[in-house]
């Protein structure tokens, strides 16, 4: 993956899942309180169902200003 700051300034990773599921589950707790959410990965891992080697990641990112708020309801699970 390019470097997160090139592609998106203005998000901050705030969790590195593995596995689209997981990532998913999260995606829905942010988005329930409010904060919005993109998440990014390698369709790749998808596609192949690999999870090593970086294939199965897939980064939570948010809008920079609801960071620190994401990581706490991550963090409270």
């Amino acid at each position: 993956m390019p470097d997160d700051h090139l592609c998106h300034p203005e998000l901050t990773t705030v969790h590195i899942a593995q596995g689209l599921l997981r990532a998913q589950v999260i995606k829905a707790k942010l988005e329930q309180a409010g904060v919005p959410v993109l998440l990014r990965y390698e369709s790749i891992g998808l596609v192949m169902g690999v999870t090593v080697d970086g294939l199965g990641e897939v980064h939570v990112k948010v809008p920079s200003s609801y960071a620190d708020e994401a990581r706490l309801l991550i963090d409270d699970e």
